[in-house]
């Protein structure tokens, strides 16, 4: 006969029960508030988020850019014709724009261009180091791109995984580091300059923005809100001055091509009237080429740019002039930064939406711009990043097609009358909330 079993103790046979039961409840509290902590750091733009994202980013970046390099074959487009256009300032001081000229025809952009792809020319053995010459692109890639992100971490306004996005691209990777185009030169020299007018650091804000507009005039289309930004911010001496600068370093650059041949040299690096080719462009492939290179088209297109920029301009000036007021009552950055670059961006991202032809380079004009554009939109999370992707499908199809090209017109005519549309609120909403900021700021003393 078996002897009797012990009786357990009340509780002692769910012992190994509770204490799974206990371990388990405490692994996921931790993981809980793992999720949380990763939720609020990837949706809330506080400085402190903005900044380890952007530190991450930018690791990620170098990381990318050198599988770039070592892995896809280089793309040749332009870079034998920029060192081709120099090759004469180089070597025989030849400063005659009408006969500096490459495979794809004469040199067409301003002093600045000369000067740095001159720099390039010597650095790269006349050219021929692709390498090297890839090395230094990838380098302007990233240093352009922590400029981008100082600007959305001054302003905490974009998400921290919206800047994601930012490193997502392929046709920007290409751009710089598989195509060596002059663009990214311009944009970098224009990011610094916004980091500069960020800071209140005009004269070499000023600096800059000329330079980027001595490498290619694109950066013109930020002109009209920034004299805004200058009359509004500063007295009209000071605005004055400023834009003596802007036309003194255009003068300083182009002076020995100006004593040489000043026709030559102002017909070619700034005409206004080029006409592109019908083959390269992006954003018109579904109209016929004869309408694509008509004069009628092409006016009426500057005449709905200058119009829009008409509409906007009272708008802007108001935030301006909150601006200069938040500036003086020494208020932190965060909320006079978006002021700033508001307009700024808004002003590019319309001579983009009617520019006569885009180009698949162009895409860097504004690229980094729609994360900022789109969170100044009441649009939803999920549209803000469905636009973003309709925009880069856009850009990656090769050649554009009728399709491609509506939808890339689509995709920015949603952008546009939502930023249009939230543009006639937020000035009001500026003036309830500059009382609120300026009130903040003293506390922060």
């Amino acid at each position: 006969m078996a002897p009797p079993r012990a009786r357990k103790r009340p509780g002692q046979q769910h012992g190994v029960t509770a204490s799974s039961s206990s371990s388990s409840s405490s692994w996921s509290s931790k993981a809980s508030s793992a999720w949380s902590w990763l939720y609020s750091f990837a949706t809330e733009p506080t400085r402190d988020n903005l900044i380890w994202m952007s530190l991450l980013l930018l690791l990620g970046e170098v990381v990318l850019n050198a599988l770039v390099i070592y892995s896809v074959p280089y793309t040749e487009i332009d870079w034998v014709a920029y060192m081709q256009e120099v090759a004469p300032v180089v070597k025989n001081a030849t400063y005659d724009y009408s006969v500096l000229r490459g495979d794809t025809g004469p040199l067409v952009y301003p002093a600045g261009f000369v000067w740095i792809f001159s720099a390039l020319y010597h650095a790269t053995e006349e050219g021929r180091d692709l390498m090297l010459a890839q090395m230094i692109y990838a380098v302007l890639y990233v240093v352009n791109h922590a400029l981008v992100l100082c600007l959305m971490v001054r302003t905490q306004k974009v998400p921290p995984f919206a800047l994601v996005f930012l490193s997502l691209t392929k046709r920007v990777h290409s751009i710089f580091v598989l195509r060596l185009f002059n663009d990214p030169v311009a944009m970098l020299l224009l990011y610094a300059a916004l980091n500069l007018f960020a800071s209140g650091r005009w004269t070499a804000g000023s600096v800059l923005y000329s330079l980027a507009v001595s490498v290619k005039m694109n950066i013109l289309l930020f002109a009209p809100a920034l004299l805004l930004t200058y009359l509004s911010g500063l007295t009209l001496m000071g605005a004055i001055y400023q834009l003596a600068i802007c036309g003194g370093i255009q003068l300083v650059l182009a002076a020995p091509f100006l004593l040489e041949n000043p026709w030559a040299y102002l017909k070619g690096s700034f005409d206004l009237g080029r006409v592109f080719l019908f083959k390269w462009t992006v954003n018109w492939r579904f109209l016929p080429e004869e309408i694509f290179v008509s004069r009628t088209f092409h006016v009426g297109l500057l005449l709905i740019h200058v119009l829009l920029l008409l509409i906007c301009m009272p708008k802007w000036w108001r935030m301006l002039k909150s601006l200069a007021k938040l500036r003086q009552s020494d208020v932190g950055p965060n909320f006079s930064s978006q002021l700033l670059l508001l307009p700024l961006f808004m002003c590019n991202f319309i001579g983009i939406c009617f520019a006569r032809s885009l180009h698949y380079q162009f895409y860097v004009w504004y690229f980094h711009q729609l994360p900022y554009l789109l969170w100044c939109t009441q649009l939803s999370t999920p549209v803000r990043l469905l636009l973003l992707g309709l925009v880069e499908l856009c850009w990656n199809v090769y050649p554009s097609t009728n399709w491609s090209s509506a939808l890339l017109h689509a995709s920015h005519g949603v952008i546009l009358i939502s930023l249009l549309w939230n543009l006639f609120g937020i000035t009001s909403w500026t003036d309830r909330q500059l009382p609120k900021a300026k009130a903040q700021g003293r506390k922060m003393k």
